[in-house]
């Protein structure tokens, strides 16, 4: 019997995923709100949906493995608000909830890991935490991965230096933990072939880092001049944006690693800018 992912969103990292599983034979259902990328999803082999005008109950039903990568809309998880009841009586053999490491909020740069919890919350960050919640209680298969800043090909530091409009925005002792997306992957797959329902896994890599560290270092792998520096207090950010820089932390994977036994293809920022620029170049 052909194995079905249903993906609830099909976005950067979704997508990946979902082309992996499809190579091995998988059946692939996404859902999109946009008509032209249903389109594009559709040449690729994947089966689209568009979100908020397909019926999903049948593919809920008839899914052996459930990805959901759609965020808190107006402070409750859209999915479960459409369609709560089907997918508490489906019985899939996997249920992915893919969230932030926003849940754990500020610690001023020190170490968390999945147990640790955001002193005082943000009302983004209390949302996503509901929202991992409320999968866990609604279906006994759910597993939730918190993501770091994701990057890979066509996406991240290099792509910024090469729009010719990066700066380096400095905040002095600000750290951000990141994530390759073929890690992302590797990872779910891990989690697939050894499922530990109601388990939550940061997935980062181990390497926090300045933004401006990993500016500069892909500025110099394309041989580009340096983004100029700029004062975190001068810069102009948008207000998602200028969030990010309110939390600092530095983001443990232990749990991935032990319990899961994935050993990252992509250990630090360096190993990964060089693999997205090998694939920009094919």
């Amino acid at each position: 019997m052909t194995n079905t992912l249903l993906s609830l969103g099909y976005g950067y990292s979704a997508d990946h995923f979902a082309q992996t599983l499809r190579r091995k034979g998988w059946r692939i259902i996404g859902t999109t709100r946009s008509p032209e990328k249903a389109e594009h999803m559709r040449a690729s082999g994947i089966e689209p949906r568009l979100w908020g005008k397909d019926d999903l109950t049948k593919d809920i039903a008839a899914a052996s493995h459930i990805l959901t990568s759609i965020k808190p809309e107006g402070g409750e998880d859209p999915v479960l608000a459409a369609y709560g009841k089907q997918l508490q009586s489906a019985r899939p053999e996997w249920t992915g909830y893919l969230s932030t490491i926003g849940v754990y909020g500020n610690h001023d740069g020190a170490w968390v890991d999945e147990d640790s919890r955001a002193e005082i919350p943000t009302k983004r960050a209390s949302e996503r935490l509901a929202a991992e919640q409320a999968w866990q209680a609604l279906t006994p298969a759910a597993h939730v991965f918190r993501l770091g800043g994701i990057y890979g090909p066509g996406r991240g530091p290099l792509a910024k230096i090469r729009s010719g409009k990066a700066h380096r925005i400095i905040k002095p002792g600000q750290v951000f933990s990141r994530i390759h997306l073929e890690d992302i992957t590797g990872a779910l797959l891990a989690s697939i072939a050894a499922p530990n329902p109601g388990r939550v896994y940061n997935l980062v890599d181990d390497e926090p880092a300045p933004p401006q560290d990993v500016l500069a270092y892909a500025a110099d792998l394309l041989g580009s001049e340096m983004p100029p520096e700029v004062p975190f207090d001068e810069a102009e950010l948008r207000p998602m944006a200028r969030a990010f820089y309110a939390d600092n932390k530095r983001v443990r994977n232990a749990r991935l690693r032990g319990e899961l036994g994935y050993a990252l293809r992509y250990p630090g920022f360096r190993e990964g800018l060089k693999a997205c620029l090998a694939a920009d170049n094919l």
